[in-house]
């Protein structure tokens, strides 16, 4: 028992070092603990190897807010949360910013919890039946939120200008012989990091003082976010094609579509609830339908070979375990963040990171042996890409068409 509770300690920490450190994904550490299993089974349970896995892809989840809220730089999950986190933290209101993240992780984890009774009885049914039509399903999905998304045929026009040429770019990439981490890395920090620093570099932004004493109060918006979060993260389930990005525009949705002037604080609980939901479900799908939807599930079937009811209940377990622990270091390490921050010249630090980011890109390229010209052509791509929403005016959540795209061709082949 004693090594099951410190299995679950360390990775908790592990998964803060990979939501902290930009471009270190949970993944990459899964590869390697999955690649040595051979070496670590001969001396742990296959228990306690997942429970590492499980807990560091809960904690990494959650504290990953952290780097995209206050440098800008995003993952997959994390992507739409740049802009509405910048707000606040123009605002002065980094330490509020931090707790919608916190609340929303960890409550969307209990709306998944108390929904799985609900999906153990219907989704491997309804699973085999909508498979076929998945792609028919996101069709209308993207369809609705270019309608819901923009109020004038000006901009509804330009989002899909955008959408396509981002899922182009996308379908381009990931279907490349480059590495898919390579290629999202690359992608995500074009689309959706280094323009914004770029963009937020020519409106002179900085960084005001940040209020010492936060007025974070668990209210109505609030709530309505943590539950969008957790049923967004849950629906998932039944559209498998959508990643947490994607399952992020339908809490957009129902917290009132994107509105960001006056959604903030539910949009940022919505999209940190539908990361850490979208953590646990995508195990609990293993059990369900037999089908892992992330890395660290994949590594997490793969060790444990035999994963029936009681494991499913006994990971879930150990997911509310490790959300709590990260709860309280989210807290305190946004704090110190925030703290911090303020005391650093933004302009300069958005440099930094702009430089650090486009090296880290050209970096993961070179140990990849991937084509270097070819990275830096689809980078700079992605970087122009993502300027344009800024001054056209259009939502740049249409840009997560770098992923919808690609999976809505994958599903039409199985459709057909």
């Amino acid at each position: 028992m004693f090594d099951l509770i410190l299995a679950c300690i360390i990775g908790v920490l592990c998964g803060v070092l990979t939501g902290l450190i930009p471009g270190i994904h949970v993944n990459m550490v899964g590869a390697f603990i999955f690649a040595s299993s051979s070496f670590l089974l001969a001396t742990y349970s296959p228990e306690v190897l997942c429970v590492f896995l499980i807990s560091m892809a809960i904690s990494h989840a959650l504290l990953e807010f952290i780097p995209s809220m206050f440098l800008g730089v995003p993952e997959e999950g994390t992507v739409l949360s740049i802009l509405p986190g910048h707000k606040l933290l123009l605002e002065g209101r980094g330490k509020e910013a931090v707790r919608l993240a916190a609340a929303g992780g960890f409550g969307a984890i209990l709306i998944t919890v108390v929904l799985l009774p609900i999906f153990i009885m219907l989704l491997p049914a309804v699973y085999g039946q909508i498979k076929p039509y998945i792609w028919i399903l996101l069709v209308i999905i993207t369809i609705f939120m270019f309608i819901r998304l923009n109020n004038n045929l000006k901009s509804f026009l330009w989002s899909v200008v955008l959408f396509l040429f981002s899922g182009i770019m996308g379908y381009i990439m990931l279907n490349s012989p480059v590495s898919s981490n390579v290629s999202l890395l690359c992608i995500f920090t074009g689309l959706f990091g280094v323009s914004t620093l770029i963009y937020s570099l020519q409106q002179r932004s900085f960084v005001p003082t940040q209020n010492r004493f936060h007025h974070f109060k668990i209210n109505s918006d609030i709530l309505r976010g943590i539950f969008a979060g957790g049923v967004a993260g849950s629906i998932l389930g039944f559209l498998p094609g959508f990643g947490p990005a994607q399952g992020s525009l339908i809490a957009q949705e129902l917290i009132g579509g994107g509105d960001f002037e006056n959604n903030n604080e539910s949009f940022i609980t919505a999209l940190s609830g539908v990361n850490t939901a979208d953590t646990l479900f995508s195990l609990v799908m293993i059990f369900l339908i037999g089908n892992p939807r992330s890395g660290i599930a994949v590594y997490v079937k793969n060790i444990l070979q035999n994963f029936d009811f009681n494991h499913m209940l006994f990971f879930v377990f150990t997911a509310l375990t490790a959300v709590s622990i990260s709860v309280f270091l989210c807290l305190k390490l946004g704090d110190i963040v925030s703290e911090l921050i303020e005391k650093i010249n933004y302009r300069k630090l958005s440099c930094f990171v702009i430089t650090f980011m486009s090296l880290l890109v050209v970096g993961f390229a070179l140990w990849y042996r991937a084509n270097l010209f070819f990275m830096l052509l689809a980078y700079v791509t992605a970087v122009a890409l993502g300027l344009l929403p800024h001054y056209l005016g259009v939502n740049k959540s249409n840009l997560m068409g770098v992923l919808i795209v690609p999976t809505i061709v994958v599903y039409f082949n199985i459709g057909f």
